[in-house]
C-alpha cells in the first residue's frame, strides 16, 4: 500500500512538473531569441524530459508492475489506451523543440531566429496534454473497460 501510495504521487508530481515546465516554455519563448535565451529554454526543456522519464517510469510500474489495481484493469481499457498514445504524441512532438533549443543555445551571434513551428509544436503539446486528465478520470471510473 504504501509503495502504491508513493508511486501515485511521484506520477502524480510528475504531471505537474510536465505541465508547469511546458507552459514555461511557451512563456519564454519568443520569436528572436539570444543563445543563452536558448539555453535556459533548454534547461526548462531538461525538466520536461526528465519529468515525463519519471512519468512514464511510475505509470509503468503501476500498470504492469502488479502494484495497485490489477494489470487487465488498465489492459482492457480503450481510454487508458488513448490516454498513452496521445503522452506518446506529446513525447514525440517535444523532439523537435528540443533539438532546436540544443542547437540554438550553442550558435554563436546576438540573436536566433525561432521558426514558428518550434512555437506552435509546443502550443499542440500543451493542447493535447489539456485532454489527457479528462481520459485519466475517465478509466478511473472504469469507463472503457472492456468486460469479457
Amino acid at each position: 500500500m504504501t509503495f502504491e501510495l508513493l508511486l501515485r504521487y511521484v506520477h502524480f508530481v510528475s504531471i505537474f512538473t510536465i505541465v508547469s515546465s511546458l507552459v514555461a516554455e511557451h512563456l519564454f519563448v519568443k520569436k528572436e531569441m539570444t543563445p543563452s535565451e536558448l539555453k535556459r529554454l533548454s534547461r526548462i526543456d531538461a525538466v520536461y524530459g526528465l519529468s515525463a522519464l519519471t512519468l512514464l517510469a511510475a505509470g509503468l510500474t503501476l500498470w504492469l508492475g502488479g502494484v495497485g489495481k490489477p494489470t487487465a484493469f488498465y489492459s482492457g481499457n480503450w481510454i487508458f489506451h488513448l490516454k498513452v498514445t496521445l503522452f506518446a504524441i506529446v513525447g514525440i512532438l517535444s523532439i523537435y523543440p528540443t533539438i532546436f533549443f540544443i542547437k540554438g543555445s550553442k550558435k554563436t551571434g546576438l540573436s536566433v531566429t525561432v521558426p514558428a513551428s518550434v512555437i506552435w509544436t509546443i502550443r499542440i503539446e500543451i493542447l493535447i496534454l489539456f485532454f489527457i486528465p479528462v481520459l485519466a478520470g475517465l478509466m478511473a471510473k472504469g469507463i472503457g473497460l472492456r468486460i469479457d
